[in-house]
């Protein structure tokens, strides 16, 4: 096994992203999944648990000495907060409260966003829309890595800096490959955020803050967690076959909101991630012959040492900005499928 990345550019097609075609052929034979669409109604208690539990480690760590403080952020807090970004993208699709909800799912994804120590959520919300409808597609879907991020980390050395610091290229590349207008949503989310901070820092110290913003980019760093930032879309299947979206199948998923079930719910993103293993079930026959996951470590094995992977193992694809715009009532969402109503 060689030091170097063979790849030298992403794999660039052609074609529509696969999960658009897969949703209408599964529709058409299983119906019944449109009966998993909708509100969880569970989702607003597992968030405020895990608030009320940040909050919990806060007190406990407010005269620890720093070195179990950043222990604890790495092995507790970490995990927790990167939970909590996985139920923000879940409560983005509106499954919490429902479409005809969407001002409760706001403030529900801004009430889980506390612990994180930074705003998130509302810029979240604004750039997932566009990976939803615009997947894989060149200076729209931030979340592939910029031509400089693959040639600079191209090694093994490289793409271990790379996967400690995406929590800052993730924060950085929307800047500068798709730079939007700050909302009002974000602006509340920063001055809830900032005032949160404020009252922790007032209240118990600095170590709270520091348990919490350690934890957020100690676990969205290196930690088992951030496998699924590479297994979900990064190309390990290699040529023609290779897709815009792999699953990943292990225990991990009982902690991050199903989020490995990944492939599921780009077909189907209106289904709360609770449910998208019955989505699995119900349509087996297309899911299972798929390419998939079981093991995040593994995944992040196989990115720093195999020759052929890399920030470069992407599936690309330009898009035509001709198409009509969205309506005014779905623009901050994800494209409205078949059979799913609306998800903004």
């Amino acid at each position: 096994m060689g030091n170097r990345v063979t790849r030298e550019d992403f794999q660039r097609v052609t074609t529509d992203q696969q999960h658009n075609a897969r949703r209408r052929e599964i529709l058409a034979k299983h119906p019944e999944i449109k009966q998993l669409m909708g509100p969880d109604p569970v989702l607003k208690w597992v968030v405020t648990a895990l608030v009320l539990a940040q909050l919990l480690g806060c007190y406990l760590v407010r005269e620890a000495r720093w070195k179990w403080v950043f222990f604890w952020a790495y092995a507790v807090g970490g995990p927790v907060n990167h939970s909590l970004t996985l139920a923000i993208h879940d409560i983005t699709h509106n499954v919490a409260f429902g479409n005809g909800a969407p001002g409760r799912n706001r403030l529900l994804a801004l009430f889980a966003n506390l612990p994180l120590g930074v705003p998130y959520a509302s810029s979240f919300k604004k750039y997932h829309v566009a990976h939803h409808r615009y997947l894989g597609g060149l200076g729209l879907d931030v979340d592939v890595p910029t031509a400089l991020e693959a040639r600079l980390f191209c090694r093994p050395a490289g793409k271990l800096v790379w996967l400690a610091l995406q929590p800052l290229f993730y924060a950085l590349r929307p800047l500068c490959v798709r730079p939007l207008p700050l909302s009002r949503l974000e602006a509340l989310n920063g001055a809830l955020q900032l005032g949160c901070d404020a009252a922790l820092w007032a209240a118990w110290g600095p170590r709270p803050l520091i348990y919490l913003l350690g934890g957020s980019l100690l676990a969205m760093g290196l930690h088992p967690f951030t496998g699924h930032f590479v297994s979900e879309h990064y190309a390990f299947v290699l040529g023609p076959g290779a897709g815009d979206t792999y699953s990943y199948y292990g225990v991990l998923n009982c902690f991050t909101f199903n989020v490995g079930y990944h492939v599921e719910h780009h077909d189907f993103p209106s289904v709360p991630g609770s449910r998208l293993p019955l989505v699995r079930k119900i349509a087996a026959e297309y899911y299972d012959p798929l390419p998939h996951h079981m093991s995040w470590c593994r995944v992040l094995w196989d990115f720093l040492f195999c020759p052929s992977l890399g920030l470069f193992s992407r599936v690309v694809r330009e898009y035509p900005l001709t198409r009509p715009p969205p309506p005014p009532e779905t623009r901050d969402s994800p494209p409205v499928h078949p059979g799913e109503g609306t998800d903004g």
